[in-house]
């Protein structure tokens, strides 16, 4: 949490700070139960506490932190709960996308999504987690974006906070990156034949994984999850 960041000026202060924060929150390098201190990072990033507390309510509204008056901001632990939820509400809306998708994808569009698998093929093969997940993410983005649907992706975006933490843990044992990349050839399949129908069940098998994942990862890790 003390290593410097060089700030991008074309980008709000206070939605890097959320972005950074959030990633380091996912990959646990800021573990559950952790304290945020407003003044280490606004040393970190150089910037008022302004922005900081911006992004702390972001996060907050993510459910990644909680802030408690006269005590301060923690991170929270992991809910089965709202992973199991925010599973729920993702699945409704992608399936909905995906079904849309697959009736007007374009050669252009299976391109991206064809170089975006060979990516992660890469990552997979390099061990490097942070940026397989990044992938994972841009190969779903890349499906909401063929319907021309921004909204779409935020609002997914917006919901799976906690489900990424749960991703992550899961790439070394549970659900390993090789198996989610054959999951998503099969959804790449299943869009190139403008298969509405094969698209939406092999997204729902794809998305479900989360599901299988929750319980021998809340065994292992037992003081980050919340007892429900």
């Amino acid at each position: 949490m003390t290593e410097s960041y060089e700030l991008n000026g074309n980008v709000p202060v206070n939605q890097q700070i959320y972005r950074t924060l959030r990633q380091d929150i996912v990959a646990c390098v800021i573990p559950p139960g952790a304290f945020l201190s407003e003044k280490e990072i606004s040393a970190r990033f150089n910037v008022s506490r302004q922005p900081v507390r911006e992004a702390f309510i972001k996060l907050a509204e993510a459910g990644l932190v909680q802030v408690l008056p006269q005590r301060g901001t923690f991170v929270m632990k992991i809910s089965a709960k709202r992973v199991a939820d925010g599973r729920f509400i993702r699945e409704a809306l992608e399936t909905a996308v995906i079904r849309r998708a697959a009736g007007v994808v374009t050669d252009h569009d299976l391109s991206l999504l064809a170089h975006n698998l060979q990516r992660q093929e890469l990552a997979a093969k390099s061990h490097q987690a942070q940026e397989f997940l990044q992938l994972d993410d841009e190969f779903h983005r890349l499906i909401a974006q063929i319907i021309d649907c921004r909204l779409a992706w935020e609002t997914i975006e917006n919901i799976k906070a906690t489900m990424d933490r749960v991703r992550f843990f899961s790439l070394s044992k549970v659900s390993p990156p090789e198996n989610l990349i054959a999951q998503h050839y099969t959804i790449y399949a299943a869009l190139e034949a403008r298969d509405p129908d094969a698209a939406e069940q092999a997204l729902r098998a794809h998305l479900q994984e989360m599901i299988f994942s929750i319980t021998p990862i809340a065994e292992q890790n037992s003081e980050w999850f919340d007892v429900e």
